[in-house]
């Protein structure tokens, strides 16, 4: 039901209940200095089931946006539009998150011709002149339009995010991955740091496929990526570029920090059984490690996948660099990067 309230401020100004408010009413916020008007937009909307708070001016608004809930919809006479008044709706945009829609009651015939719909300060103009079952049918569509703008920008959200992840195990996929490693090696450049890539492959993978089938382990592919997730670092990468394979960037690790790294991975990440048919099994990976040095990510990568191709030759659990010579060349000269410690 509709109810009309305001904050005395002045001799002019009074508190007005129209009827009980309803618990589950929605807050309307009117800003204009015509009493009358307002308790004939109260009655207008009885049919909202609606609170319609008056206030006076832009400044009275502002401290009771501080203090309560933001109201759904912030409507304001043009009389009453100042400075105040455009950081009362900036100061509504944020606390609605933009989900709250502003209209501004003109005596201008066309809303184009009004600045602050011009300039995008407001979402609707609405005539001074008009009915007010029109005003009801224009603020309707103006909660509809925020709904669905809403809507919207979750669904984009969603997408983006599902467009980023593999779906299987959550973790980042191979394109965005290569995208994130770009964006890393540009970092490393200009602050002249190191990154490692770790590629793990899940030995003798195939196996377990056909002895349990492919979705069964699907599954084992989820627990051991929950697995990894948990020794990572906040600003570190996990993406799956293939089947059984997770592919771990590690910003401001040099060679030996992730090979410290791996071999603490191969002990907490698969020293514990893993479930699958009601069945406990241990795995096994193979891990093939390369350094950027500020390298195209792409270089780097082949340099991953070469390093574990020889790891796999070697046999089950072996960790293999690329480059021997530059991990013995680290090691010489004590280049430990103590901030990339794990």
């Amino acid at each position: 039901m509709g109810i009309l309230s305001s904050t005395p401020m002045n001799s002019c100004e009074g508190v007005i209940d129209l009827m009980e408010t309803p618990a589950t009413a929605r807050r309307f916020l009117f800003v204009t200095r015509k009493e009358a008007l307002a308790r004939e937009l109260a009655a207008t909307l009885s049919g909202f089931e609606c609170q319609l708070d008056h206030v006076q001016s832009p400044e009275t608004a502002l401290a009771r946006l501080v203090e309560a809930v933001p109201p759904e919809v912030l409507l304001i006479d043009e009389g009453c539009y100042n400075e105040k008044a455009a950081q009362l709706i900036a100061a509504l945009r944020e606390a609605s998150k933009g989900q709250s829609p502003v209209l501004m009651i003109s005596e201008m015939k066309s809303p184009g011709d009004l600045q602050p719909y011009q300039d995008g300060i407001v979402d609707d103009v609405l005539s001074a002149n008009s009915t007010m079952l029109n005003w009801r049918f224009r603020i309707e569509i103006a909660l509809r339009d925020m709904r669905l703008a809403a809507e919207l920008a979750q669904a984009r959200e969603a997408a983006l995010l599902n467009a980023q992840h593999d779906p299987l195990t959550g973790v980042i996929n191979r394109e965005t991955m290569l995208t994130l490693l770009f964006r890393e090696t540009d970092r490393v450049q200009r602050m002249k740091g190191s990154l490692s890539l770790l590629l793990l492959d899940i030995d003798d993978f195939s196996h377990w496929n056909a002895l349990f089938g492919s979705e069964p382990c699907d599954s084992l592919l989820g627990q051991l990526a929950a697995r990894l997730q948990k020794l990572l670092r906040s600003y570190d990468l996990l993406g799956r570029p293939g089947k059984d394979e997770f592919l771990l960037a590690l910003p401001g690790c040099g060679g030996l920090s992730t090979l410290t790294f791996a071999e603490r991975l191969r002990q907490e990440a698969f020293s514990a059984p893993f479930s699958v048919c009601g069945q406990n099994i241990r795995l096994t990976a193979c891990i093939g490690i390369a350094t950027s040095r500020g390298r195209s990510p792409v270089v780097v990568l082949r340099e991953a996948e070469i390093a574990l191709r020889r790891a796999k030759e070697s046999g089950p659990e072996t960790i293999q660099f690329f480059n021997d010579d530059a991990l013995a060349d680290e090691f010489d000269n004590d280049a430990f990067d103590n901030a990339g410690n794990f």
